[in-house]
């Protein structure tokens, strides 16, 4: 069983930075890629970023040059730095590892950005 556990959430104001960590319970070399989403008050789950075994990158159009994604094999942990933040990006965001024949998730975590 694989687990994802995401941290570094929390409230933070309008143009604030965040960085969100997914630590997971195995190599993370293991996966195909990794991602971020997020889920906001009323709307669909959205993919906000995304990091390969290659390590390609790719954003969501909403994020790009605000977010960046990254991993540390080291530390099997991958992160999502958060700049200029703006209250559209509240929302539950959260790890998915891509392990081919299964995907895992985090449990989630709040991330809120006052006006």
């Amino acid at each position: 069983q694989v687990h994802l556990v995401e941290s570094g959430g929390g409230l933070v104001q309008s143009g604030g930075s965040l960085t969100l960590s997914c630590a997971a319970s195995m190599s993370i070399f293991n996966f195909n890629g990794m991602r971020w989403y997020r889920r906001a008050p009323g709307k669909q789950r959205e993919v906000v970023a995304s990091i390969n075994g290659g390590g390609r990158t790719d954003y969501a159009d909403a994020v790009k040059g605000r977010f960046t994604i990254s991993s540390d094999g080291t530390k099997n942990t991958v992160y999502l730095q958060m700049s200029s933040l703006k209250p559209e990006d509240t929302a539950v965001y959260y790890c998915n590892a891509d392990g081919v024949i299964y995907e895992y998730w985090g449990q989630g975590i709040q991330v809120t950005v006052s006006s």
